[in-house]
Order: C-alpha cells, then structure tokens, then sequence
C-alpha cells in the first residue's frame, strides 16, 4: 500500500465524520449530508482503486 492509498484510508473516515457531526449542529441538511458521504466514499473507492 502506498502513501496515497493510506492518505485516502485516513481522510475518508475524518470527512464523513465531520458532514455527519455538522448535520448533527444542524450546518448541513441531510441530503447535503448524504451527498458528502456518498461523494466522498465513490472519491476514495475510484483513486483507491486506481492506484
């Protein structure tokens, strides 16, 4: 594994940890939250994946 694909593995989790703690300040609505989960997660799978 190099050092992007632990980049990603590291920085995915702590995206979708933030959108889901500003839902829950109530910053983001929940299809802006799903949306940057969603988003994030198909991000980190195609350059994980493309590596």
């Amino acid at each position: 594994m190099n050092d992007a694909q632990v980049g990603l593995i590291v920085a995915t989790p702590i995206i979708i940890g933030f959108s889901i703690l500003l839902y829950r300040m109530g910053v983001l609505q929940g299809a802006g939250t799903i949306s940057a989960v969603l988003a994030s997660a198909a991000i980190a799978t195609v350059l994980f994946l493309g590596q």
